[in-house]
């Protein structure tokens, strides 16, 4: 009879959680972007932390408390999650009255892309394990209504099947320099807390970059060896030959344009931790090559990412990893026509953004999407040339920066108001973060009465 009460008590203990957040989701769903924006702040002192000393030095009188599967689902949304299909690149005289050919997925997402060119997946880690959150080719998922919106709480349900474990435990970073910086280490990746991080292919956003090249007639010359591609003579043709790009002009470009991606995403997330009144903060002081797995030290692997070694090379080159996240480089892919090849597999084969099967929001999109122009073999063959040449002379694509990028890292808690209040002028933080416990952890309330 115990047993059957005690179970009894447990699911009406679970059925007032759910009524709970359903109810804390449709407030936070109505939280103001102008008070996102304004009373953002990062708030770093979680339930659970120590500050050991000076001004601010303080224990926290309670337990690290992990998000919940909502509140964690929620914050992955915000950074990542698909919202609609994209509106592509509308116009260029050059194609007119051709669509513009740059994009690399047909889907929309929370975080800007440049051209479309979305890259990036989300890994994540917190108590329970380590995750690859898989949306950079992921169908839409709801439908908007006329008023152009989506179903939050569909939209919810649908990124779960998103989810991918890749480890049973958090990453373990070590605290102490150089795996983090100084100021992180009685913080960062902290127990109870949720880590979450944009992982960028930089190898294929370049090679997108040299089709846009290409399809605007450019091309680049070495300007670290001084002279020009072997063969780009044979395409002028498609490009100018006598007025080049420099290959480092290329990569930089890239890099930026990739590093804005990635930073908007972790942007993204510190603006729903005010609507949910989570804590937490945006940063990038972390060591890359320590959670991607080129630390050098096996006590610390990372994520297990393959990475190479060269000697004309500052630091080891990471990757990717089978079965969760590759560039489209080698040793991933034999060479960079076989790149090149997957690339246009992922433009114009099924479920690209121009295959004429892929839905789209527009009112005619087969018509739309198979209006832009196929990369042709001659087309798709000047790409891999000026790609093969950076791999074969500086033994890495792309030639100057890495293969897999990290820059911005997303970490979210819960906030322990004991500490805000004592050393804090009012206003510290956010009416979301004073109602937090009430709202989202009634369960929390009821063990403390």
């Amino acid at each position: 009879m115990a047993k059957k009460t005690k179970t009894r008590n447990a699911a009406t203990r679970l059925s007032k959680v759910r009524r709970a957040e359903k109810k804390a989701l449709r407030e936070a769903l109505q939280f103001p972007l102008a008070d996102a924006l304004f009373g953002r702040r990062s708030r770093r002192f979680f339930r659970g932390a120590e500050i050991p000393d000076g001004p601010l030095a303080y224990r926290s009188k309670h337990e690290p408390l992990p998000l919940s599967e909502l509140e964690r689902l929620l914050v992955l949304l915000a950074v990542g999650g698909v919202t609609g299909w994209s509106n592509l690149i509308t116009r260029h005289d050059r194609y007119a009255p051709h669509f513009s050919n740059y994009p690399g997925s047909a889907s929309g997402r929370t975080l800007i892309s440049a051209a479309g060119f979305q890259t990036s997946e989300i890994v994540f880690t917190d108590d329970s394990g380590t995750y690859l959150f898989r949306t950079r080719d992921f169908s839409v998922p709801v439908e908007r209504d006329k008023h152009g919106r989506s179903s939050v709480e569909a939209l919810l349900e649908a990124h779960k099947t998103r989810i991918e474990k890749i480890s049973d435990e958090r990453i373990h970073l070590p605290r102490r320099e150089p795996y983090m910086e100084g100021h992180n280490t009685w913080v960062a990746n902290a127990p109870g807390s949720l880590l979450v991080f944009p992982i960028g292919d930089l190898a294929q956003h370049t090679l997108l970059n040299i089709a846009f090249y290409v399809a605007n007639g450019f091309c680049i010359y070495d300007d670290i060896h001084h002279r020009s591609i072997p063969g780009i003579e044979k395409f002028k043709d498609l490009v100018d030959v006598e007025n080049p790009y420099p290959l480092t002009f290329l990569d930089q470009y890239s890099i930026a344009e990739l590093s804005a991606e990635l930073a908007v995403g972790s942007f993204n997330g510190q603006l729903i931790l005010q609507a949910l009144g989570l804590g937490g903060w945006s940063f990038d002081g972390i060591d890359r090559l320590t959670i991607l797995g080129a630390s050098g030290d096996p006590k610390v692997p990372g994520l297990g990412f393959r990475f190479d070694h060269d000697p004309r090379w500052a630091q080891p080159n990471p990757t990717g990893r089978d079965g969760v996240f590759t560039a489209f480089c080698p040793p991933h892919f034999s060479d960079m026509h076989a790149a090149t090849e997957a690339l246009y597999q992922r433009k114009f084969g099924p479920g690209g953004p121009f295959h004429p099967d892929t839905p789209g929001p527009w009112k005619e999109s087969p018509r739309v999407r198979k209006s832009a122009r196929p990369f042709d073999p001659r087309f798709r063959e000047c790409i891999a040339l000026l790609a093969q040449y950076m791999i074969d002379t500086f033994g890495k694509f792309p030639a100057t920066v890495p293969s897999v990028l990290i820059l911005m890292y997303l970490q979210a808690h819960h906030l322990d108001l004991d500490f805000y209040d004592k050393k804090f002028q009012p206003g510290a933080y956010l009416k979301t973060h004073r109602d937090h416990i009430k709202q989202w952890h009634p369960e929390l309330r009821e063990k403390k009465r």
